[in-house]
């Protein structure tokens, strides 16, 4: 299945050597979850038994777990047309009250808030570029919470002024309202399997077909707010005989373009490559690591194998096209741990 979304870094790409490399393990972890990717590309045939997601993004957490308990409503929020001007008032409203909506998550494993959600990706397929939902636009609200101020327009660059964002135009300039299935889906009748897409509601626009079609694919599927290091805990993997590992972190902001998303720590890669090294011998774990040559080839052991792959172009703007960007795609790498590489013999690896 395919994410509502299209995000920087998604591994849609390469799932299949992920879960060539993992097999059909009885707990899949992922604590970065992003676009949930590689989830959503798990082969039908594995039994599911164990799955979490986390992420650090609120907003993000938010969209997963509204569509896996409110697919309608969320469809409802989104199903809008793309419009400059209801761009940049419900972005303002997503980093003002919505974000003060969905703090719940925090404190409460269950919530979730499906007029944010919705927007949200409403939002996000409509914009361009970086920066959705970040907080850092030409408008913040009072400290004293008494109205909202405009930030003073930005003067430089030839005299440019004010540089909002545009709404993105690309497939007809209708965003998350595609037409027809989505071509990640199989068009079916009610006979269909329940991951396949249909739409149960032929009035409605195709969106509602395809959120009901998510909600049913992360049924299961437990959705975890907060930092990484929480879902990989000795008591988080206790359960199994063999544990799935997908780490995906923010790569390094060194390597690569800074503030990319929302949450973004520049520098959290390290910590995850220390975490491989130190569970990387355990025989329950089958690990794979995702980053730039440039940030792990010289820590890690030979004992992990590498899969090599070059990423799909991302989205370019006229100031970094061409740039160190479309190189680094070319550098991308799996680092899979000895577990994987003993029970999945078949998978074509570069070493």
């Amino acid at each position: 299945m395919k994410a509502p979304f299209v995000w920087f870094g998604g591994k849609r790409r390469v799932a299949d050597a992920v879960w060539r490399a993992l097999g059909d393990v009885d707990n899949y972890v992922e604590p970065f979850a992003g676009s949930l990717a590689c989830l959503l590309e798990r082969p039908k045939s594995h039994n599911r038994r164990v799955e979490t997601c986390n992420d650090a993004d609120a907003y993000l957490c938010n969209v997963w777990r509204a569509i896996q308990a409110a697919p309608h409503e969320v469809a409802r929020h989104c199903d809008w047309p793309v419009n400059e001007t209801d761009l940049f008032a419900r972005h303002l409203w997503l980093v003002n009250e919505g974000v003060a909506r969905i703090a719940a998550l925090e404190r409460d494993p269950d919530y979730y808030d499906p007029k944010v959600a919705g927007w949200w990706l409403w939002g996000i397929n409509a914009w361009i570029g970086s920066g959705w939902c970040s907080g850092d636009g030409p408008w913040k609200r009072d400290a004293d919470g008494a109205g909202v101020n405009r930030k003073l327009p930005h003067l430089g660059d030839g005299g440019r002024g004010v540089h909002r964002q545009l709404p993105h135009l690309g497939n007809q300039g209708q965003g998350v309202n595609q037409p027809d299935a989505p071509d990640a889906f199989t068009a079916g009748g009610s006979g269909a399997p329940r991951n396949e897409w249909h739409n149960p509601l032929p009035d409605l626009p195709a969106v509602y077909g395809y959120m009901q079609a998510l909600s049913n694919r992360l049924r299961r599927v437990r959705v975890c707010y907060g930092d990484w290091s929480r879902v990989v805990t000795d008591g988080a993997l206790d359960c199994g005989g063999t544990v799935g590992v997908f780490l995906d972190p923010p790569y390094l902001g060194d390597v690569r373009t800074r503030d990319l998303y929302r949450v973004d720590d520049h520098s959290i890669a390290h910590d995850v490559r220390q975490w491989c090294l130190d569970h990387g011998d355990d025989p329950r774990l089958r690990i794979v690591l995702a980053g730039y040559t440039d940030e792990h080839e010289t820590h890690m052991p030979d004992t992990w194998r590498r899969h090599r792959y070059s990423a799909s172009v991302a989205y370019q703007t006229a100031e970094n096209k061409g740039g160190s960007n479309a190189e680094n795609r070319h550098k991308e790498c799996l680092w899979l741990s000895p577990a994987c590489a003993t029970t999945q013999r078949q998978i074509r690896l570069a070493i």
